[in-house]
């Protein structure tokens, strides 16, 4: 059980970073927001796999690659959900 949650940790930690340096721009994200957005990312990464492969919808995390794809796409809706609600059109 607690291995399973450091094992958690660290794929999402890694997925997280890996993200961050892909989108492009400043993101202010802490370590545990990094660690936050490389777990859902990896929540995501499981049900975008299930989907396309057709096993259905499971809630489980995935694995590196799955988790790496899921962060890159959570992490770029954030960016475009975040930067546009400070801006402005005229």
């Amino acid at each position: 059980m607690i291995w399973n949650l450091i094992v958690l940790l660290v794929i999402g930690l890694v997925a997280g970073f890996i993200a961050r340096a892909v989108i492009p721009g400043k993101q202010d994200l802490s370590i545990v927001a990094t660690i936050v957005l490389g777990i859902i990312g990896s929540f995501v990464g499981n049900l975008l796999g299930g989907l396309i492969s057709g096993r259905g919808f499971e809630l489980a995390p995935a694995g590196w690659i799955g988790s790496i794809i899921g962060a890159i796409i959570v992490l770029g809706v954030y960016v475009a959900v975040s930067g546009r609600r400070g801006t402005r059109t005229r």
